[in-house]
């Protein structure tokens, strides 16, 4: 897979996003191995913007595996500093899965109880499941379930 190639705007960007990012895939004294080419792969799947941390004192050997990285995953290189690396790939789009026989979820609801005149109203947030049901006078119940007519059942 071919680097992806960026401007210099979306380089300084990313940058300024990684800044306050911590190392999510070391490479020690085997340099790049499969196994560790893989965890890099499953990093930019997973964040998409990732630093990885090369403990090897040769410049040399760390800037032929920070360009092999941008090569061999398709990401595009973003810094190089010290023994720092940089890379970023776009995230892959999630399919989402529509389940027909999902109840309704729980929702947060604020609830409004006013007081004397001149007072400020209280607020409260609550959270009403799926079987449950907000009165009135703010107060939560168990959804009752349907009941059938008496005289529709005949």
């Amino acid at each position: 897979m071919p680097q992806i190639q960026l401007t210099p705007a979306e380089r300084r960007e990313h940058r300024a996003e990684a800044h306050h990012l911590d190392p999510v895939v070391l490479i020690g004294g085997d340099g790049l191995t499969p196994s560790v080419q893989k965890e890099v792969d499953a990093a930019l799947n997973a964040h998409g913007l990732i630093k990885v941390r090369v403990f090897s004192d040769d410049r040399a050997a760390r800037e032929d595996i920070y360009q092999r990285l941008s090569d061999e995953l398709g990401a595009a290189p973003i810094q190089h500093i010290g023994k720092l690396l940089v890379l970023w790939r776009p995230l892959p789009e999630k399919e989402k899965v529509h389940d027909e026989d999902r109840k309704p979820g729980p929702r947060d609801v604020k609830v409004l109880k006013f007081g004397r005149a001149g007072q400020k109203p209280e607020v409260k947030q609550l959270r009403v499941l799926g079987n449950q049901r907000l009165t009135a006078g703010g107060q939560i119940k168990r959804a009752k379930p349907k009941q059938k007519s008496i005289k529709k059942g005949k």
